[in-house]
């Protein structure tokens, strides 16, 4: 049992030893793909969503120097019918890319892992052949060896990442990958399989990944390994039920990822931290992120700050994802900042709509406490205008909302949308963009007699009013709170022990482009706490 060679077990017999989300179908979709064309495989996930787990867990399954039978053998894997097959049947190279940046010095990370490797293949093998390249070296191996080698590469894109300003380092590095695995020939040879995972999907050269052999699953097209992103949401609700934690809680705080054929992926590190602290909090900022999001959104590229504005306001944005070049550094515009952040895990992507948008309030609270730190003019004034818009709101300053809607209005829609219900909606959950640092905001809230609009809810220990927002067009704004109270919409809020002020904006949808006049009514009411 080495380092790099055979690792063993014990990873994944820790993970057992404490509560376990059985995630071993994973196994079973990469023995499928044993000795077949499509037996090189590369998984990219943001941190702390299990690529670790999965990496130690395939190597207890793979490695032939262990007996793995008890970890495995009360898990789904045990129903494949492939399962006794391939445990414990092959000779495992792992390598931990993090561990091995940190190690030696950037510019001997190759070197560094031929030595190490070979170092291990000689203790086991004394009578092995060492080559002068390292694929040689392996596929000597494998016929010492009597079977080809299952490769495991996890932080795959660690030297990508911490590498931005050595380029020299960077080509060396996806040289040495190209020569294990893009040597079709030689390949076939020394892997029965490989499974790389990290952040970033594979480099691209160009528009092509620069290793285009391997199959890849990402944050924008997971497909088949959708449910191993993270928790589902059956996973979830057993946990919740199992530790007698609020189940919808949990879903605010930490789902909103979704693929093809799985509506709800959960941050799995969130949720097992929430369980084991009994608090819901934004675990977020608690991970070794080396990448500070607010470098990202500071970037000036024309429309991201009004994207991520309206990410923040609630409203997706819609994204291209084709252009990204898979690493830190080359953003050519607002989409490729965008898609990197859907990688990093901060935005969910919608592969059917192509839209993004902020998934939970962990994450939310992650942008709302970054926005006000971000050094773009343009940002710092969509900010100064949305506090004072609250302000005006809760002082009821009608005058000066009914101003600020009208300009947003204006500003952010097409002329040919501009009376769309859903652009009215969109106007609002702009103005109020920032309004993450004083209330929850709830849309379509069932309510009294209807749905209410959109209803802002203060933060507890509050000291600020529900806001109770209807608009209207080619009628007027004491008509629009006439129904809030007709429909009893602040019903929503009883029982909460705050005021409520009713909110209606009306303008004249048939005036001409650039007079239509905004007005605002806005009304205070005191509801029972009980």
């Amino acid at each position: 049992m080495g380092n790099y060679l055979n690792p063993g077990n014990s990873g994944f017999s820790r993970m057992r030893n404490d509560r376990y989300v059985d995630k071993t179908g994973l196994i079973g979709l990469i023995n499928e793909t044993i000795d077949t064309p499509r037996c090189l495989t590369c998984i990219s996930r943001p941190r702390r969503f299990g690529k670790s787990f999965a990496a130690q867990m395939l190597c207890a399954y793979y490695d032939k120097t262990c007996d793995s039978s008890k970890l495995f053998d009360d898990l789904t894997i045990a129903k494949d019918k492939h399962y006794l097959e391939h445990l414990n049947k092959y000779n495992v190279i792992y390598l931990d890319m993090t561990s091995v940046i940190g190690a030696t010095d950037k510019s001997d990370i190759v070197s560094y892992v031929i030595r190490n490797v070979t170092a291990e293949l000689l203790i086991s093998y004394p009578e092995l052949k060492v080559k002068e390249a390292f694929f040689d070296t392996l596929a000597n191996a494998a016929l010492l060896a009597g079977g080809k080698f299952i490769m495991i590469i996890d932080e795959w894109d660690a030297p990508i990442r911490e590498t931005v300003d050595q380029p020299g380092v960077q080509r060396e590095y996806l040289e040495f990958l190209r020569s294990l695995f893009k040597n079709s020939g030689m390949t076939s040879k020394i892997f029965a399989a490989a499974y790389m995972t990290g952040i970033l999907p594979i480099k691209k050269d160009g528009s092509q990944s620069a290793i285009s052999d391997f199959e890849e699953f990402t944050m924008v097209k997971p497909r088949k390994f959708g449910t191993d992103v993270g928790f589902t949401e059956e996973e979830v609700k057993g946990l919740c039920q199992e530790h007698g934690i609020d189940f919808a809680k949990m879903k605010l705080w930490y789902d909103g990822y979704a693929f093809c054929n799985v509506e709800s992926v959960y941050n799995p590190n969130s949720v097992m931290k929430a369980i084991r602290n009994e608090d819901f909090d934004s675990y977020w900022t608690q991970t070794s992120a080396a990448e500070s999001l607010m470098g990202y959104i500071s970037l000036d590229f024309d429309g991201l700050s009004k994207s991520i504005a309206e990410l923040i306001g609630g409203i997706e944005s819609e994204v291209d994802t084709a252009s990204f070049a898979n690493d830190l550094v080359t953003f050519r515009n607002r989409d490729d900042v965008l898609t990197l952040l859907i990688h990093l895990g901060y935005l969910a992507y919608d592969e059917e709509t192509q839209k993004v948008r902020i998934p939970n309030e962990e994450i939310r609270r992650e942008f709302a406490k970054t926005i006000r730190e971000v050094k773009r003019d343009e940002t710092l004034r969509r900010v100064r205008e949305c506090d004072q818009l609250i302000y005006d709101t809760v002082h009821m300053n009608s005058d000066a909302v009914a101003s600020q809607i009208e300009k947003i209005h204006a500003e952010e829609t097409a002329a040919l949308f501009y009376n769309d219900e859903q652009a009215l909606r969109s106007v609002i959950k702009l103005a109020y963009f920032s309004y993450k640092d004083h209330y929850l905001k709830f849309e379509e809230l069932p309510a009294g007699n209807g749905y209410a609009d959109i209803v802002y809810l203060p933060k507890k220990n509050s000291m600020l009013p529900a806001l109770v927002i209807e608009m209207k067009w080619n009628k007027s704004a004491e008509g629009a709170i006439a129904q809030i109270k007709d429909k009893h919409y602040p019903d929503a809020v009883k029982g909460l022990g705050c005021d409520v002020l009713l909110v209606g904006i009306n303008y004249d949808k048939d005036a001409p482009a650039g007079k239509r006049k905004h007005t605002c009514t806005i009304e205070k009411m005191e509801l029972p706490t009980a």
